[in-house]
């Protein structure tokens, strides 16, 4: 198997080139296909099987529906091997863009394939598959900030940078733009904050929001 790290960096440069194809080709799109991620401390990996659900897709109506994409939940045994510890329904009709795995065996998923910005955007799944936290656009941002991002003929691009987990492996980090906009999902609970600078030159002027009811800023 390759590694989790040549993986990770071969599925974020895809993310991006979808994200910048989809922009300036009316969203082209290659068929989604069975692949792996690894826990940085190689202790769980995940294997995503694609879905065949089309019909459930935004702008797909009229396709066939079937099963959603399938999550294979691997464990590191005593004796070195890996075992099978869940086999379990992902909220995808066909696939997720990304997917991250933490070393406590957490599973998170990031965008829809051929759908970036529709349906379940971002899931965090325990270390047994079951659903921890689910978000639509709709759940992280007003209205008027989902119109103000790039729409593209089956997406909505609300992401531009890159997304990863961090050095402690608590936070999925998920970069909006190249300005330092970050929505910060907590890997264990499922919560999250949008945060953002109002004065790059103070740091005090950092602030972060946890909720899209209210939208009250606070300094982080």
């Amino acid at each position: 198997m390759r590694s989790s790290w040549t993986n990770r960096l071969c599925w974020l440069s895809a993310a991006l080139i979808f994200s910048t194809c989809g922009l300036a080709t009316a969203d082209e799109w290659p068929g989604p296909q069975t692949r792996e991620v690894f826990s940085k401390n190689r202790e769980h990996f995940v294997r995503v099987i694609p879905g065949e659900s089309w019909g459930d897709a935004n702008g797909f109506a009229g396709s066939p529906k079937g099963e959603y994409a399938k999550a294979m939940f691997y464990h590191l045994r005593g004796d070195g091997s890996y075992g099978l510890g869940a086999t379990v329904r992902l909220l995808n009709p066909v696939a997720p863009v990304e997917f991250f795995v933490t070393d406590q065996g957490y599973l998170v998923t990031l965008d829809n394939w051929h759908n970036v910005g529709y349906g379940k955007i971002l899931v965090l799944y325990g270390s047994d598959g079951a659903p921890i936290k689910s978000y639509e656009l709709k759940d992280l941002f007003s209205g008027e900030e989902i119109n103000r991002f790039d729409h593209s003929v089956s997406s909505i691009w609300w992401h531009k940078g890159p997304a990863y987990v961090d050095i402690d492996q608590k936070a999925i980090f998920i970069s909006l733009d190249d300005k330092g906009t970050d929505l910060i999902l907590d890997a264990t609970f499922g919560t999250y904050r949008s945060c953002k600078w109002q004065n790059p030159v103070q740091v005090k002027d950092f602030v972060c929001r946890t909720s899209n009811l209210g939208r009250q800023w606070l300094p982080f």
